[in-house]
Formats: C-alpha cells, sequence, structure tokens
C-alpha cells in the first residue's frame, strides 16, 4: 500500500513533481560545476597567473643590501656574495620540483658603452637546456616572463648576442643585426627588448656574457622562481621552526609559498629564499574570490532549488488534503503521513540529484573549455556526495508542507476546509 500510494502520487501530480524535479536538477546541476570547477581551479588560475612572472627570488645567505638607482646596479663589482650557477640543476631534486614552473638566474653588470655610457648588462638564461641525470628541462625568462616581447631574434643561450631594452635602443639609435661595443668587446644585437620595465634600459645578455665582463665564471646574483603555490592560510603563515612531527610534514608537503622557498633553501647551498610577496599575495587574494563567487552561485542554486520544492511541495499536499485526512480518519499516524511524503521527497531527489550530477559534468567541461582552454575532469567520488546535498535540498523544501500535512485535522481535510 505505501509504494502504491508514492506511485499515485507521481501519476496524478505529473506537472507538480516535474516541477519539483526540475528545480532539484537545475540547482544541483549548478552546484555540481561549481563544486567540479573549484576542485580543479586551484592549478589552472595558478598557471594563469604565473604569466605575472616569478613569485619567489633567491638570493645568497650572506649577501649585502643591492644599491640601485633607476634600475642601473650602483654596487661595486667585488661587493656581495654570489650563488653557484651548478647548483642550480638541485630544483628538480626538491620535493615540489613538479611546481616550478622555471627560473631564471640574473647576474647584473655595470659596463660601458662605446666607452662611455654607463649602462647594466644583465646577464641570464633565455631558454636554457638543462640536464640532471637523464633528465633534461627547459628553463629561462621566456618561460617565466611571457610577456616580454622582442623584436629581431632572441638570443642563444650559448652565444655573445645581446639584446638592447628599447628605450636604450631608441637613444643609441641600434636596431636588430646591428654590432655594439659593450665593455671593450663587440657583441651583435640579436633584437631589441620590450618589457614595460626597467630592463628597456638595460642589455640583456647570456648569463655567461655576464659572467665573463665579471670575471667570476659560474657566478649569480639572484634567482627568481616562479611556482605553482596554494593560497596561504594562518597554518602556512607559521615559522617552520616551531613545528615538529607531522604538523611539519604537514606543512613541508603542502605547496605553500614559505614551504617552497624553504626547500629551495635546502637544495641551493648558502642561500635565502624569500616570496616576492605583492605577486604571491595577489594570487592567493584572487583564488580566493573567485572561490568566493562560486560558493555564493552554489549557495544561490540551492536555495532557489529548496524554495521551488517547497512552493511546489505545499501546492501538491495542498490538493492532496482529502487523501491526508482519509488516512488520518484511519488510523494512519502523523509520522505515517510524513514517511509517505519523505519517500516521494526522497525519489524526486535521486532522480533530479542524478540528472542534475550529469548536467553539471558536462556544464563545468564546457567551463573548462571556455575559460581555461582544458578540459575539467569529473570525480566519480562526487556521485555520492551531490545526492546527499539534493537529499538535505529537497527535504528542507519539503519539511515545512510535510510538517502542515501532519498536523491536518482529518474532518477538516475531508471537508476540504484545512
Amino acid at each position: 500500500m505505501f509504494l502504491r500510494l508514492v506511485y499515485e502520487s507521481f501519476r496524478r501530480q505529473k506537472r507538480r513533481k516535474l516541477l519539483a524535479g526540475v528545480a532539484i536538477t537545475m540547482g544541483v546541476g549548478v552546484a555540481t560545476a561549481m563544486i567540479a570547477v573549484a576542485t580543479d581551479i586551484g592549478d589552472r588560475v595558478s598557471r594563469e597567473l604565473r604569466a605575472l612572472g616569478a613569485n619567489l627570488v633567491v638570493t645568497p645567505q650572506e649577501d649585502t643590501l643591492d644599491l640601485q638607482i633607476a634600475g642601473v646596479d650602483l654596487k661595486p663589482a667585488s661587493d656581495g656574495a654570489y650563488l653557484n650557477e651548478a647548483d642550480l640543476p638541485r630544483i628538480r631534486g626538491m620535493f615540489w620540483h613538479n611546481n616550478i614552473v622555471g627560473f631564471a638566474p640574473v647576474l647584473p653588470v655595470a659596463v660601458t658603452i662605446g666607452g662611455a655610457k654607463n649602462v647594466t648588462l644583465l646577464g641570464t638564461y633565455f631558454s636554457n637546456q638543462l640536464k640532471v641525470g637523464k633528465e633534461s628541462f627547459e628553463t629561462g625568462v621566456r618561460s617565466i616572463y611571457p610577456w616580454w616581447r622582442v623584436t629581431g631574434a632572441w638570443p642563444q643561450d650559448n652565444s655573445q648576442d645581446v639584446l638592447l631594452g628599447e628605450r636604450l635602443a631608441s637613444s643609441l639609435e641600434r636596431r636588430a643585426g646591428d654590432q655594439i661595443e659593450v665593455a671593450g668587446q663587440q657583441h651583435r644585437v640579436a633584437g631589441v627588448l620590450s618589457t614595460g620595465g626597467v630592463e628597456d634600459d638595460q642589455i640583456v645578455a647570456p648569463l655567461g656574457v655576464a659572467q665573463n665582463i665579471l670575471g667570476r665564471p659560474g657566478a649569480v646574483r639572484r634567482l627568481y622562481v616562479s611556482a605553482l603555490t596554494k593560497p596561504e592560510d594562518a597554518f602556512g603563515r607559521r615559522d617552520p621552526k616551531t613545528l615538529a612531527g607531522a604538523e611539519f610534514d604537514r606543512w613541508y608537503c603542502s605547496p605553500y609559498v614559505q614551504s617552497i622557498a624553504y626547500q629551495l633553501q635546502e637544495v641551493i647551498p648558502h642561500s635565502h629564499a624569500e616570496q616576492i610577496r605583492q605577486v604571491a599575495q595577489n594570487e592567493g587574494t584572487v583564488l580566493s574570490r573567485i572561490k568566493g563567487l562560486m560558493l555564493l552561485i552554489t549557495l544561490a542554486a540551492l536555495i532557489a532549488a529548496a524554495l521551488a520544492v517547497s512552493a511546489a511541495m505545499a501546492t501538491a499536499i495542498f490538493e492532496r488534503r482529502g487523501e491526508v485526512g482519509l488516512m488520518k480518519a484511519l488510523g494512519a499516524s502523523g509520522f505515517s503521513v510524513a514517511a509517505v511524503f519523505f519517500a516521494e521527497a526522497l525519489l524526486l531527489a535521486v532522480l533530479g540529484g542524478s540528472l542534475g550530477f550529469a548536467g553539471g559534468a558536462m556544464l563545468a567541461r564546457v567551463i573548462g573549455r571556455s575559460i581555461f582552454d582544458s578540459q575539467i575532469s569529473i570525480d566519480m567520488v562526487l556521485f555520492p556526495i551531490i545526492l546527499a546535498i539534493a537529499v538535505l535540498v529537497t527535504f528542507a523544501g519539503s519539511a515545512m508542507a510535510i510538517r502542515r500535512a501532519m498536523k491536518f485535522d482529518p474532518v477538516l481535510a475531508l471537508r476540504g476546509e484545512a
């Protein structure tokens, strides 16, 4: 009899049940898409934000303060300490090496052009191929500063060619293919560099060129690292010296910018690594706001679904008040009446939740292709969670109407006055 009552309810109130089912499907579909995107968005947004450049800088531990005016390094060449270029490939051996998008060593040197004009020559990697054991990887400014633009050609990292910043090239009336005298040596201008920063007034050359001019083979002044990180929270900002045991392992094995900086210090001897705070904090702010927006959209969709279910269920119960009155007149308890309606709500939740999960998976893939130009995968472990959300929303929307049905006076209900 119980199953027959449920079946007859769906057969006789098709429009009401369809309305409630559509509301559940749409609400759960939006929730599924937002949850799927939110769980996958961290790495994807981080990769997009890596276009902002490096978010970590590594310097010698005993280094002294840089003295720069208008982008020109005025520190004497003999002052300060240096990192060893030979230690840089060790980065591929650190725990979070797969999160390192790229790195670029820099070595600024004060030079003269044509024996008169003083400028800074910045030695770096452009797109250098490094090897660690049998593994090889490519890194340099072209991977961590994708907005750098060159008119002409990028120099090879093993060449003597250089790039001129566009403002410097304009003042010297030089262009790609010309020759220029730097520190008494002739170099070919491979291209003109435009960055919108201080590099536009500098010469940018392969690292080996700067090392030869300085007379320090293997020397690196600073190392800029672009790494995929998760937004910092209170735990991520804790000092690792105050952590021990499981807490330290959790901190060490989380891709916080500080934990990656800590590991960089471990693999590069006599170094100090720290986040470029403005970049790292902006990334965390953007990620937090995007996830917050998705949470608000999810909550709004679920609340709207619950309200639609509530309206549909209230109307359906009002239309069936005679049936409820008859059940009570025959001795049915309030719990028995509620069980019938909750069974209907459960069936609606399972059907609507299943359809919503399928629709939400398709919506998540559309969002992934249109926004991130990649496919967002849906883990099936999410399915029971979505069903639970659908059941919760449906029961929440139905609860007040079912509670009212439990209080129907059978006499008034049979007379149609309830």
